[in-house]
């Protein structure tokens, strides 16, 4: 592999051309929060099917950052994309764990998938973070 595995996870992230299973190690393990929803996936072709599925569009980001870690990478980020024609976005992070060049652990923390009415109603000022009472 020409580039580190978090590199050429984001390049196909961005691609929506497959996450390569090359990038995980044998024993790899996907650990995945998402709205209303937890799951796990087990193994390069395991976590390369679940996270292909997530990005299946070509798509850019907006907000990228990237803090090492003693054994990997915390990845942040905001994706746009469209899909059928519609534009989407969503906002993650990506805490991931790397030995000997290949990703061993992968958690992941995704805010959910926002269409175009979500995304209006945030710019509109109609959908805002309420402050615990």
């Amino acid at each position: 592999m020409d580039t580190d595995p978090i590199s050429t996870l984001l390049d196909s992230v961005a691609a929506g051309t497959g996450i390569p299973a090359e990038l995980y190690a044998a024993g790899a393990v996907l650990d995945a929060i998402v709205p209303m929803w937890r799951l796990e996936a087990h193994g390069p072709a395991a976590i390369a099917a679940q996270l292909s599925g997530w990005y299946a569009d070509p798509g850019s980001f907006t907000d990228v950052v990237r803090s090492p870690l003693p054994n990997g990478e915390l990845v942040r980020f905001a994706l746009e994309w469209a899909e059928n024609g519609e534009p989407w976005t969503c906002r993650q992070a990506h805490l991931v764990e790397i030995s000997d060049g290949l990703i061993t652990r992968h958690e992941v923390w995704c805010g959910g998938r926002w269409d175009a009415c979500v995304q209006a109603d945030i710019q509109a000022g109609l959908l805002t973070v309420r402050e615990a009472s």
